[in-house]
């Protein structure tokens, strides 16, 4: 079913980014979960089970002596050191016994059996229970004055000091049928209080209002003010039962006629079966559409959060990807030909030798350049091995430059920080790319060699490429990759210009000059596939780190379930 569904996808929307607001939208998330399971799943299951009416209100307003009276008896504790009100008690008809005392409503608070107290028990003594246990789980308690059909819970202090007291009050009200709100002459106009009542007209909860301790000649004044807050909020129907400011009697208890009004107006609710299926259809229509609002802004937090993992993945391939360019400029524009690598190939070549005779080069045979080569010393080994180290120097300090730049990104923002202080490793290259790099790049000259040998297709080839040694022609073929002159001056450029052409000269007369270019695109390729891989494995350290914080419901899944269950309700319950 939707709803369960989407309970599923509240209860592990994963929030887990310390971004703005993102305490507000965890705990509107809990809170959804909550009243789904406290009054959305069993209003659902049973339009036709008792309501539930909580006493709801500011600190001190008066709400168990209100309770107190409406019953007739003292089953609630009321006193004058705050809060009062610490376990929710509810108390309903003896034939409704079996409608509570399972966990069809509020699963998570035990439920304790309480007893009413005795005729002349003071209100101060009354409810009394081990501390422990008193915010943790619900009273029962039976009397004969609730009607059926119908209980009442005396709720904590909305605005309690104490912050257990607030939450549970704010999960009791959210799991209500209809609210009882209790405020004061003095009191009314407070802001937590009207907070509260603008999301009972958000949620279309029937509300009545309690105006207690109203003195002596303050009614006109203080009545239309408080009507008229009702209106602008949206609670124009609300009933106002006003209590005059007066004494209580000895057991600290109300006279029943005080409470005449509300006793009248929930008696009516629950002796009218039609309007108890309007009130929980209403209250359930009302509570479905809110949490399709609070749903949507939760998916908008997901999203949020998904998003600035992408943006932190992005901006570190960005970094990554600009060390893979620059690893690939360095091996086009002649800078892995300087230094050893340079000095080895001209001892390998006999760079005066071929200086000497460079002009007359071009008109020789490619026969008589083959036998001139062959002649020559072939210290290749020293060459291969200075392109590795040359390669792998570049690779390793790109890598380096590319972590720590992703690693500055993280640091400018709260959820980055907590990330890299819990993946220190991160703020450079990883230990074995040393070694990946060393592998990488014998792999690619292996790779060099077996296309130099897969592209010996005649006999004639191959007796070339055997006479010279497959080596050699795998270093001439690299010698050419990597000496495009774009960064080399000077003489530099002379020599390495030079050498290029020799190794180049040196392949044509092998294998042609459009093989030539063919072979080394082929090898410049292979080389580019190589190292973006070899870049891909760091950069994926970030995304393995935030691979965990990914889990969570899709913010699609949870606008699409919210609004599958608006429309399941309203096709189940008839609603406009």
């Amino acid at each position: 079913m939707s709803l369960e569904r989407l309970r599923a996808s509240l209860a592990d929307v994963g929030l887990t980014l310390h971004l703005d607001g993102i305490f507000e939208q965890r705990e509107a998330a809990a809170a959804a979960v909550r009243q789904i399971d406290d009054y959305i799943r069993p209003r659902l299951a049973d339009l036709d089970a008792p309501l539930l009416a909580v006493v709801g209100g500011s600190t001190g307003s008066g709400k168990s002596t209100i309770v107190n009276a409406l019953l007739g008896v003292a089953t609630t504790r009321v006193g004058v050191i705050r809060p009062t009100t610490r376990q929710p008690i509810l108390v309903h008809s003896p034939v409704d016994a079996g409608w509570f005392a399972s966990d069809r409503i509020l699963p998570g608070l035990a439920r304790v059996r309480g007893r009413v107290s005795a005729a002349g028990t003071p209100a101060s003594a009354a409810g009394d229970a081990p501390e422990a246990a008193r915010i943790s789980e619900l009273m029962l308690l039976e009397h004969e004055s609730v009607p059926r059909s119908l209980a009442i819970i005396d709720a904590p202090d909305i605005d309690s000091v104490a912050d257990e007291n607030r939450a549970l009050a704010a999960q009791l009200l959210a799991a209500a049928d209809l609210w009882l709100f209790v405020t004061t002459a003095n009191r009314y106009a407070d802001a937590v209080p009207w907070r509260l009542l603008e999301g009972a007209a958000a949620r279309q909860i029937t509300v009545g209002v309690v105006l207690n301790r109203v003195p002596p000649g303050a009614l006109d004044d203080v009545l239309p003010d408080l009507r008229d807050m009702l209106t602008e909020r949206g609670l124009a129907d609300a009933p106002v039962f006003s209590i005059d400011e007066q004494p209580l009697d000895e057991l600290g208890m109300l006279p029943s006629s005080a409470v005449d009004g509300p006793r009248e107006w929930l008696n009516g609710i629950a002796g009218d079966r039609a309007a108890r299926a309007r009130i929980a259809a209403r209250t359930l229509g009302g509570a479905i559409h809110d949490l399709d609002h609070r749903v949507a802004r939760i998916a908008d937090a997901r999203q949020q959060q998904l998003d600035w993992l992408d943006g932190a993945e992005a901006a570190a391939d960005a970094h990554y990807q600009a060390a893979i360019d620059a690893v690939d400029a360095a091996t086009q524009d002649g800078a892995l030909l300087r230094g050893e690598v340079l000095a080895r190939w001209q001892d390998f070549v006999g760079t005066s030798d071929f200086f000497r005779k460079v002009e007359s080069w071009f008109s020789r045979t490619r026969d008589s350049v083959t036998a001139w080569i062959t002649g020559k010393p072939s210290p290749v080994i020293e060459v291969e091995t200075q392109i590795e180290t040359g390669l792998q120097a570049v690779i390793i300090d790109q890598a380096g430059r590319a972590a720590a730049a992703a690693w500055a990104d993280l640091e400018r923002t709260a959820p980055g920080r907590s990330i890299a202080e819990a993946h220190p490793a991160l703020a450079a290259e990883s230990p074995e790319l040393r070694e990946k790099a060393a592998t990488m790049i014998r792999e690619w000259q292996g790779a060099l060699m077996q296309l130099i040998h897969d592209n010996a297709g005649n006999k004639r080839v191959r007796a070339r490429v055997l006479s010279l040694g497959l080596n050699v022609v795998t270093v001439a073929l690299m010698i050419v990759v990597f000496a495009s002159t774009g960064g080399l001056t000077g003489g530099e450029l002379v020599i390495a210009g030079g050498s290029a052409v020799l190794g180049q000269k040196l392949l044509e007369t092998i294998f042609g000059e459009d093989a030539v270019r063919r072979l080394a695109a082929e090898a410049r390729s292979d080389l580019q596939r190589r190292v973006e891989a070899l870049f891909d494995s760091e950069a994926d350290r970030l995304g393995t780190a935030l691979e965990p914080l990914q889990f969570g419901s899709s913010p699609e899944a949870l606008r699409r379930e919210s609004r599958l269950l608006v429309d399941d309700v309203e096709r189940a319950a008839d609603f406009e």
